[in-house]
């Protein structure tokens, strides 16, 4: 019993034409639904359905203004609170304010409006049948499909955007480092001011709110730089192989190793192995001379902090390389690292290598990673160090 008018009180043409295209269907009545998981999944994508956060308030304050938890189709759905009422649930907000965004929802298609012949909201009852004018909370209940897509949409993107400002994260700290690297080699190049305002850049714009197209040009452009600056520095990543390290490589000595003299210095030899016409193996030694070495004064004269950490009198080589491997733990590098850089460049060169480093030690965010890049740099030839020691001296004018 009763009649729903189409057009609302005041008969504009705009909303005239807003009722008329915000008719139910006539379709299948939806089941019953949870009110508040709706609201929630519209709090979610609300940017979607372009509402704000104060439009959901309104939306909330005529939702909490329906008895029942779930919105069931095949009962009432209409409300019909005063104005005052609506601005006491959506916390104080002015009524001016409320009935703003309260066309907007309206205007949305998320309530309709179905109003008495003289505007107002009320209730009453004729021959046992309640009739309510108010606002009709239906379109909430035939949307919810629709709203829950698009929440779920919104939490992807979402965690698209975190993962993708967190990997940028990642690859700006590195980038950071391999700058700082970069100049403790003194290396001096129109490319590390490049990189380095690409840094600040990226900080820049990570303190906004960027969609994940930007986040996605920002990795890429960061990845690119990485790759640069880790070839620049000229720092090789060690592949793990399948095979046996002693099958790729063998290290061969012709002398025993001795700490007590200074003819410890023998050239670490590497091996190919050759295939010859008469399908035998064999393995031609190929020696590679190891940097110069600086005396012994001038490395205990210009690297005086491997004396701090350890007190024990150091009066030729072998004590100094006894005092490296012993405050080598306390720098955080890996005794692999520290296996690999005696192997390589010669447990002298290593030694001075560390005291060099200790010396700078504050200004090297990774030792291990730094150590290793001094690794690379003598397999391909160009490590010194004797220019590394005479870097720490103070320059005179």
């Amino acid at each position: 019993m009763g009649y729903h008018s189409i057009t609302p009180f005041g008969r504009t043409e705009k909303s005239v034409r807003t009722a008329l295209e915000q008719r139910s269907p006539p379709n299948l009545s939806p089941c019953q639904l949870d009110k508040w998981q709706i609201l929630r999944d519209l709090t979610e994508s609300r940017t979607s359905f372009g509402l704000s956060d104060r439009d959901i308030t309104v939306l909330q304050a005529l939702l909490s203004c329906h008895p029942d938890t779930r919105l069931d189709a095949s009962g009432s759905l209409i409300v019909h609170p005063s104005n005052e009422t609506i601005c006491t649930r959506a916390n104080g907000m002015p009524c001016s304010t409320m009935r703003r965004h309260l066309a907007k929802l309206i205007s949305e298609g998320f309530l309709i409006r179905r109003d008495s012949p003289n505007g107002k909201r009320y209730t009453r009852r004729i021959a046992g049948t309640k009739i309510a004018f108010g606002f009709d909370l239906s379109p909430m209940l035939h949307r919810a499909a629709e709203i829950a897509q698009a929440a779920e949409s919104c939490r992807t993107e979402a965690v698209k955007r975190a993962t993708l400002r967190q990997t940028i994260s990642l690859l700006r700290r590195d980038l950071l480092a391999l700058l700082d690297l970069a100049k403790l080699d003194h290396h001096d190049s129109l490319k590390l001011g490049q990189m380095a305002d690409l840094a600040a850049a990226t900080t820049k714009a990570m303190r906004r709110k960027l969609d994940a197209d930007t986040l996605s040009r920002i990795e890429a452009a960061l990845r690119e730089a990485v790759d640069t600056m880790t070839r620049f520095v000229g720092y090789e990543t060690m592949k793990p192989s399948s095979n046996d390290a002693r099958n790729e490589q063998h290290q061969q000595n012709s002398n025993k190793e001795s700490q007590d003299s200074e003819s410890a210095q023998i050239p670490a030899a590497t091996t190919e192995l050759v295939n010859d016409n008469s399908k035998h193996h064999e393995y031609t030694v190929t020696e590679k001379a190891l940097p110069t070495l600086p005396p012994l004064r001038l490395v205990l004269g210009t690297c005086t902090e491997i004396a701090i950490f350890d007190p024990e009198p150091i009066a030729d080589w072998s004590d100094l390389v006894r005092a490296a491997d012993k405050v080598r733990p306390m720098s955080g590098i890996s005794e692999a690292v520290w296996h690999e850089a005696k192997s390589v460049l010669g447990i002298e060169q290593a030694a001075t290598a560390f005291c060099a480093m200790l010396q700078r030690f504050s200004e090297i965010r990774n030792p291990g990673g730094y150590l290793r890049s001094l690794v690379a740099r003598a397999r391909q030839g160009t490590f010194s160090p004797m220019r590394m020691v005479m870097a720490l001296q103070p320059k005179t004018t």
